[in-house]
């Protein structure tokens, strides 16, 4: 006989998922439906409606992905990349490096422009390699999660002086906490996850696709060798057509569609300024401990904070403590950040005053218990 499975109620602090607000629970406890019934054919009407409030944009596929975020990067690339099709691909954190690996998979030939981990990419080089390539499509990370540096992809549009561009961008972390300005930015694709600053469970990614996203697909040599997240396809699910495509997760969906309420409930404008006034608090409450943020201030996101880890620490014993005594988890860095850093998500529900002023607490309690020497 196997017992029942029972999580303890932790307070999520890494780079997600985040906790997610009682409402959402409460939806997914709401009667199954049929993934073609007309009652949740509304709730998905819905869905793209607040997505693309959301998102800022009036593209109209905007929907989402039955997969978490890496379904979405992957439709995007799957999608707008051609065998043989050279693609700028900016590097400066390890999704960026994925998306890269990404494009190489599909038949992309991945033109990198890197710059060091936490720190922003150079548009001037961007520029410069964009000139000399022959690429069309243009990949950036906006929120890197594994470095809490946000790319400022306003900066992008400049490259139509060169040529025209498509652009995609991950707002993985970004999305629902801090403004993506899709149609603002000019940007041509982008994809997100349900579990960060949306702030529902892990599952789903939102995706969108203007236009001229959608006229390049079109003009394909050749279909996309992915049926399952092939847009066309999953835009025939989500459109007036409403054509059977795949079982969707219907009660992810009932929660995504919870959390886009609450988000709109409490205001863009008001919800990004939340995240905002609590990522400074939280770093005022790091530095007045003597330690030291990864990114530079102008660079830094409000949804991931990304700590540098005091000399003689151990890493993995100050998270574990976390976990085992206080039910408060981090994250910790990874690739050529393991070991140097601590992820601190401020997403969603969880970015709140109170866990703030617990965490640093415990925080300062353990460090000093650990040997370090704080002020």
């Amino acid at each position: 006989m196997v017992n029942p499975f029972n999580a303890p109620q932790r307070i999520l602090l890494g780079p997600g998922p985040s906790n997610i607000d009682a409402r959402i629970l409460k939806a997914m406890h709401t009667p199954l439906l049929g993934h073609l019934d007309p009652l949740y054919l509304q709730c998905m009407n819905d869905i793209q409606n607040m997505l693309r409030a959301v998102f800022e944009t009036t593209n109209r596929v905007t929907l989402s992905i039955s997969g978490t975020g890496g379904a979405g990067m992957e439709a995007c690339i799957a999608n707008l990349v051609e065998e043989g099709e050279e693609v700028l691909v900016c590097v400066n954190g390890f999704f960026g490096q994925r998306v890269a690996e990404m494009v190489e998979r599909w038949g992309g030939k991945p033109i990198r422009v890197d710059a060091e981990w936490g720190h922003p990419l150079d548009m001037q080089k961007v520029r410069d390699a964009y000139a000399r390539s022959s690429a069309r499509i243009v990949t950036m990370v906006h929120a890197e999660t594994s470095t809490g540096t946000r790319q400022p992809i306003e900066d992008l549009q400049l490259l139509r002086q060169i040529r025209d561009a498509i652009f995609i961008v991950d707002s993985v972390t970004s999305l629902g906490a801090q403004p993506v300005g899709i149609d603002r930015n000019g940007i041509d694709a982008s994809y997100s996850c349900s579990q960060k600053g949306i702030g529902a469970p892990p599952g789903l990614s939102p995706v969108t696709f203007s236009e001229r996203a959608l006229d390049k697909i079109k003009k394909r040599n050749s279909r996309p060798r992915c049926w399952y997240l092939d847009i066309e396809l999953i835009d025939k699910y989500w459109s007036a057509e409403h054509a059977y495509h795949h079982t969707a997760p219907i009660l992810m969906n009932y929660a995504l569609r919870e959390a886009l309420a609450i988000i709109l409930e409490e205001g863009l404008q008001e919800r990004w300024e939340r995240h905002k006034r609590n990522s400074a608090l939280f770093v005022a409450g790091i530095e007045s401990m003597g330690l030291r943020m990864l990114a530079a201030e102008e660079h830094r996101l409000w949804t991931l904070n990304a700590v540098r880890i005091p000399e003689g620490v151990d890493d993995a014993r100050v998270r574990t403590r976390l976990l085992n005594e206080y039910n408060i988890e981090i994250g910790s860095g990874f690739g050529a950040l393991k070991g140097k850093i601590w992820r601190v998500g401020l997403m969603g529900s969880g970015s709140t005053e109170n866990n703030i002023v617990l965490l640093l607490e415990l925080l300062r309690k353990i460090l000093k218990q650990e040997g370090a020497k704080l002020p």
